[in-house]
Protein backbone atom coordinates (compact mmCIF):
# COMPACT_ATOMS: atom_id res chain seq x y z
CA UNK A 1 0.00 0.00 0.00
CA UNK A 2 1.34 3.39 -0.98
CA UNK A 3 1.19 6.03 1.77
CA UNK A 4 -0.78 9.16 1.02
CA UNK A 5 1.43 12.21 1.27
CA UNK A 6 -0.25 15.20 2.81
CA UNK A 7 0.17 18.48 1.00
CA UNK A 8 1.88 20.98 3.21
CA UNK A 9 -0.47 23.82 4.11
CA UNK A 10 0.91 27.20 3.16
CA UNK A 11 0.12 30.06 5.55
CA UNK A 12 1.80 33.44 5.73
CA UNK A 13 1.95 35.29 9.02
CA UNK A 14 1.55 39.05 9.38
CA UNK A 15 5.31 39.45 9.78
CA UNK A 16 5.89 37.74 6.38
CA UNK A 17 3.96 40.35 4.41
CA UNK A 18 5.48 43.65 3.31
CA UNK A 19 4.01 46.80 1.77
CA UNK A 20 4.45 46.81 -2.00
CA UNK A 21 4.62 43.01 -2.18
CA UNK A 22 2.88 41.50 -5.19
CA UNK A 23 -0.06 39.12 -4.86
CA UNK A 24 0.61 36.30 -7.35
CA UNK A 25 -1.69 35.96 -10.35
CA UNK A 26 -4.44 33.34 -10.25
CA UNK A 27 -6.18 32.37 -13.49
CA UNK A 28 -9.43 30.51 -14.07
CA UNK A 29 -11.26 29.42 -17.19
CA UNK A 30 -14.89 30.52 -17.17
CA UNK A 31 -16.77 27.98 -19.27
CA UNK A 32 -20.46 28.41 -20.02
CA UNK A 33 -21.37 25.70 -17.49
CA UNK A 34 -19.50 27.42 -14.64
CA UNK A 35 -21.44 30.67 -15.15
CA UNK A 36 -24.78 28.84 -15.05
CA UNK A 37 -23.85 26.52 -12.16
CA UNK A 38 -22.65 29.49 -10.09
CA UNK A 39 -25.93 31.33 -10.67
CA UNK A 40 -27.90 28.23 -9.74
CA UNK A 41 -25.84 27.41 -6.65
CA UNK A 42 -26.23 30.95 -5.28
CA UNK A 43 -29.91 31.19 -6.24
CA UNK A 44 -29.13 34.20 -8.41
CA UNK A 45 -31.62 33.63 -11.19
CA UNK A 46 -31.15 36.99 -12.89
CA UNK A 47 -31.52 36.10 -16.59
CA UNK A 48 -28.22 37.72 -17.60
CA UNK A 49 -26.41 34.88 -15.81
CA UNK A 50 -28.11 32.03 -17.68
CA UNK A 51 -30.06 33.31 -20.70
CA UNK A 52 -27.86 34.40 -23.64
CA UNK A 53 -30.75 36.11 -25.47
CA UNK A 54 -31.55 38.21 -22.42
CA UNK A 55 -27.86 39.05 -21.89
CA UNK A 56 -27.54 40.19 -25.51
CA UNK A 57 -30.72 42.30 -25.15
CA UNK A 58 -28.80 44.18 -22.41
CA UNK A 59 -25.93 44.87 -24.80
CA UNK A 60 -23.75 42.06 -23.42
CA UNK A 61 -21.86 39.51 -25.60
CA UNK A 62 -23.42 36.54 -23.81
CA UNK A 63 -24.12 35.39 -20.24
CA UNK A 64 -21.81 36.81 -17.60
CA UNK A 65 -20.67 36.05 -14.06
CA UNK A 66 -22.52 37.35 -11.02
CA UNK A 67 -21.46 39.67 -8.22
CA UNK A 68 -20.98 36.70 -5.88
CA UNK A 69 -18.66 35.08 -8.41
CA UNK A 70 -16.49 38.22 -8.46
CA UNK A 71 -16.46 38.34 -4.64
CA UNK A 72 -15.54 34.68 -4.34
CA UNK A 73 -12.75 35.00 -6.87
CA UNK A 74 -11.30 38.04 -5.07
CA UNK A 75 -11.29 36.01 -1.85
CA UNK A 76 -9.61 33.08 -3.63
CA UNK A 77 -6.83 35.29 -5.03
CA UNK A 78 -6.10 36.56 -1.52
CA UNK A 79 -6.33 33.25 0.37
CA UNK A 80 -4.48 31.21 -2.27
CA UNK A 81 -1.49 33.44 -1.53
CA UNK A 82 -1.86 34.13 2.19
CA UNK A 83 -3.30 30.78 3.32
CA UNK A 84 -6.41 29.28 4.90
CA UNK A 85 -6.06 30.98 8.31
CA UNK A 86 -6.55 34.36 6.61
CA UNK A 87 -9.68 36.16 7.82
CA UNK A 88 -11.23 38.54 5.31
CA UNK A 89 -12.45 41.44 7.42
CA UNK A 90 -13.50 43.74 4.56
CA UNK A 91 -13.95 43.51 0.81
CA UNK A 92 -15.07 46.25 -1.57
CA UNK A 93 -15.43 45.60 -5.28
CA UNK A 94 -16.30 47.84 -8.23
CA UNK A 95 -17.71 45.94 -11.19
CA UNK A 96 -16.65 48.06 -14.14
CA UNK A 97 -16.87 45.41 -16.83
CA UNK A 98 -18.18 41.93 -17.45
CA UNK A 99 -16.60 38.51 -17.42
CA UNK A 100 -18.36 36.34 -19.98
CA UNK A 101 -18.80 32.64 -20.49
CA UNK A 102 -15.78 31.57 -22.52
CA UNK A 103 -13.39 34.11 -20.98
CA UNK A 104 -10.33 33.33 -18.91
CA UNK A 105 -10.22 35.53 -15.84
CA UNK A 106 -7.25 36.47 -13.72
CA UNK A 107 -6.75 38.04 -10.34
CA UNK A 108 -3.62 39.72 -9.04
CA UNK A 109 -2.72 42.51 -6.69
CA UNK A 110 -0.36 44.12 -4.24
CA UNK A 111 -0.04 44.87 -0.56
CA UNK A 112 -0.91 48.48 0.21
CA UNK A 113 -0.51 48.64 3.99
CA UNK A 114 0.49 46.46 6.96
CA UNK A 115 -0.57 47.71 10.38
CA UNK A 116 -2.30 46.95 13.66
CA UNK A 117 -5.54 48.56 14.68
CA UNK A 118 -6.48 49.94 18.13
CA UNK A 119 -7.44 46.42 19.25
CA UNK A 120 -4.01 45.10 18.24
CA UNK A 121 -5.28 43.07 15.28
CA UNK A 122 -2.58 42.39 12.65
CA UNK A 123 -4.13 43.80 9.47
CA UNK A 124 -3.12 43.97 5.82
CA UNK A 125 -4.79 46.10 3.13
CA UNK A 126 -4.57 44.81 -0.45
CA UNK A 127 -5.55 46.06 -3.87
CA UNK A 128 -6.74 43.26 -6.14
CA UNK A 129 -7.63 43.48 -9.82
CA UNK A 130 -9.85 40.96 -11.56
CA UNK A 131 -9.61 40.98 -15.33
CA UNK A 132 -9.81 39.03 -18.58
CA UNK A 133 -8.09 39.02 -21.92
CA UNK A 134 -9.94 42.32 -22.47
CA UNK A 135 -8.18 43.95 -19.50
CA UNK A 136 -9.17 44.89 -15.93
CA UNK A 137 -12.87 44.44 -15.13
CA UNK A 138 -13.18 44.65 -11.35
CA UNK A 139 -10.85 46.47 -8.94
CA UNK A 140 -11.17 45.44 -5.31
CA UNK A 141 -9.93 46.56 -1.91
CA UNK A 142 -9.47 43.88 0.74
CA UNK A 143 -8.49 44.05 4.40
CA UNK A 144 -7.40 40.81 6.05
CA UNK A 145 -6.49 39.73 9.55
CA UNK A 146 -3.50 37.40 9.57
CA UNK A 147 -2.08 35.21 12.30
CA UNK A 148 0.96 36.72 13.95
CA UNK A 149 3.99 34.82 15.14
CA UNK A 150 3.35 35.99 18.68
CA UNK A 151 0.22 33.84 18.58
CA UNK A 152 -2.31 36.66 18.17
CA UNK A 153 -4.68 36.15 15.29
CA UNK A 154 -6.83 39.14 16.15
CA UNK A 155 -10.05 37.49 15.01
CA UNK A 156 -11.95 37.86 18.23
CA UNK A 157 -14.13 40.87 17.78
CA UNK A 158 -13.49 40.95 14.00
Amino acid sequence: MTPISAKRIHQLCWEDVKEGQEVPRVTMAVPYEKVILNAASTWDFFPGHHNPDYARSQGQKTIYISTLFFQGFVDRVVTDWLGPATFIARRKISMRGSVYAGDTMYGEGRVVRCYTDDAGRPLVDLEVTIGTQDGPQCPAEVTVVLPARNGADGRSGA
